[in-house]
């Protein structure tokens, strides 16, 4: 395994990451079998976890706890915090109070006594972020919290706690979590190149686009992937569906299975530190590290180019960030009176 800098951190990640959500309740139940899958991801050399309270409402923060138990030192450790971890309004978001609280029950989940990448899980518009930095920066003052990231953040709103973290003398995002497949390539136009202008770690996750590019997924074809019970909306997107079926005739004459193709192509940009691999059981991982030596050569490249242009999305992942602006009609609508020119 090779690795490469998290950004100007100074640390040292695989191009792997391995992605904590399947284990739990939600995806992999078992505690064992789940630490047997981080442990032999570890023995590979993959020494990235990424991990987060909300993933089975802290389960999978406990599996991943046991697992590091004698190998917390070989482990650059990532969790989150802002989704909700309970019906109470306070005990999700981005505010001081409770990042401060929560930081400590992810550090008994996880049996550490120390993160080394806390990230924001999502933006947080009711939340000034310079409350959200400041709170960070106590923890990493406290020796808490190693670095801070972000995760789903617009570009804008990376420029803005940028600029509010340098002029308010706060502890920056030196990290970015953002989607990134063949299937949803935004990123490319704004937010990877404003995270390499500010020297940010890139960790993207859904490289396989929801499980789109596994080929589990096909036009005209029931799938009994793990995930198609869960009824999200892109697993059924006749556009994508559409794009799968040209990326599959690329991936067999370049001789390799799709899910390869799909991890070559996330890891290849330069904007790219690390990608999320999110196995539910050992079959899962045995396959995602069998393309670990896989590199893309430029012919490939240009072909996915010419099936999705650089710096376009095939329609809307679900689980991505919609900011206010999208969500609510009345931002995007003048009141019905306002809206004829004459």
């Amino acid at each position: 395994m090779q690795y490469r800098s998290l950004g100007r951190t100074g640390i040292k990640v695989s191009p792997y990451a391995l992605g904590a959500m399947m284990f739990g309740a939600i995806g992999n139940p078992d505690h064992d079998e789940s630490v047997k899958i981080i442990h032999k991801a570890l023995d590979a050399g993959i020494n990235f976890i990424d991990t987060a309270d909300a993933y089975s409402r802290g389960e999978s923060e406990e599996i991943v706890g046991k697992a590091l138990k004698g190998r917390r030192d070989d482990v650059v450790l990532a969790t989150k915090v802002h989704l909700p971890m309970s019906d109470d309004p306070n005990h999700r978001g981005n505010s001081r109070r409770w990042i401060i609280a929560e930081v400590e029950n992810s550090l008994r989940r996880l049996g550490t006594d120390h993160i080394d990448l806390y990230q924001i899980h999502r933006p947080d518009p009711d939340t000034d972020v310079e409350d959200t930095l400041a709170a960070l920066t106590y923890l990493i003052n406290s020796g808490k919290v190693r670095t801070i990231g972000s995760s789903t953040m617009p570009a804008a709103d990376i420029v803005q706690a940028q600029w509010v973290a340098e002029r308010r003398g706060l502890e920056r995002f030196r990290t970015e979590q953002p989607p990134y497949s063949i299937l949803n390539r935004g990123i490319e136009r704004d937010v990877l190149p404003v995270a390499q202008q500010y020297g940010m770690g890139t960790l993207v996750w859904s490289p396989l686009a929801g499980g789109m590019l596994t080929g589990r997924y096909r036009k005209g074809r029931a799938s009994d992937a793990h995930r198609a019970q869960y009824g999200f909306a892109h697993l059924q997107d006749e556009r994508r569906l559409d794009v799968v079926e040209q990326l599959i005739p690329v991936a067999e004459e370049a001789g390799l299975p799709l899910n390869h193709l799909a991890m070559a192509f996330a890891i290849a940009h330069p904007g790219v530190t690390s990608a999320i691999i999110g196995p539910r059981t050992m079959e899962h991982l045995d396959s995602a590290l069998a393309g670990a030596e896989v590199s893309l050569s430029d012919e490939i490249l240009d072909r996915i180019d010419a099936i999705v242009p650089p710096g376009t999305d095939v329609s809307r992942l679900d689980m991505a960030y919609d900011p206010p602006a999208i969500q609510q009609a009345t931002l995007r609508r003048r009141p019905a009176e306002q809206r004829a020119a004459a």
